[in-house]
C-alpha cells in the first residue's frame, strides 16, 4: 500500500492538464479584455472620423451659426444610431483662448483673429466585461467622444 502512494506521488502524468486548468480561465479573461479594448477603440475612430466628415462639410460651405443643426445632423448620421453630436463655433482673439460669439463677436483693431467650428460625437459602449471596463457607469455602459475642430476664417 506504501509503494503504490510513493508511486502516486511520483507521477507526473496530467501536470500540463492541471497547469492549464488554473491558467485557461486567466487567459479568457485576458483576451476577452483585449477584444473590448480593440472595440472600444474602433468606435473612438469611427466617432472621429463622423466628426472629421462634418468638419469637411463645415469646410466646403462658408459656415453660419445657422448651419449647426445640419452639420449636427451630418455628424449623427456619420456616426450611426445611438450617438449624439453637437457643433460649437467661436471667435478667439491674439489667440488667448478667450472664446467670442462667432457671428457677431468682434476683435479691438489690430488683433488677430480667429474662428473656430468644433464637433463633438458621442456614442454609449457596451463592452462584455461591463461594470470591470474602466469609465464605466452603473449600467456598464463607456461613452465614447470623437471630436475634429477647423479654423474657418
Amino acid at each position: 500500500m506504501i509503494a503504490r502512494t510513493r508511486s502516486i506521488w511520483r507521477d507526473e502524468r496530467g501536470n500540463s492538464f492541471l497547469e492549464m486548468a488554473l491558467a485557461a480561465p486567466l487567459l479568457a479573461a485576458l483576451f476577452i479584455g483585449m477584444v473590448d479594448i480593440s472595440r472600444s477603440v474602433s468606435t473612438k475612430i469611427d466617432l472621429e472620423q463622423a466628426a472629421q466628415r462634418a468638419v469637411e462639410r463645415v469646410q466646403a460651405t462658408e459656415y453660419k451659426t445657422a448651419d449647426a443643426t445640419d452639420v449636427q445632423d451630418d455628424a449623427e448620421a456619420a456616426a450611426g444610431t445611438g450617438s449624439s453630436a453637437t457643433v460649437d463655433a467661436w471667435l478667439e482673439c491674439n489667440h488667448d483662448g478667450t472664446h467670442l460669439d462667432f457671428d457677431t463677436g468682434s476683435c479691438s483693431a489690430g488683433q488677430s483673429y480667429a474662428r473656430y467650428v468644433e464637433v463633438n460625437v458621442q456614442k454609449p459602449f457596451t463592452p462584455m466585461y461591463g461594470g470591470m471596463f474602466p469609465g464605466a457607469d452603473s449600467n456598464g455602459e463607456v461613452q465614447v467622444n470623437g471630436q475634429a475642430t477647423v479654423r474657418v476664417q
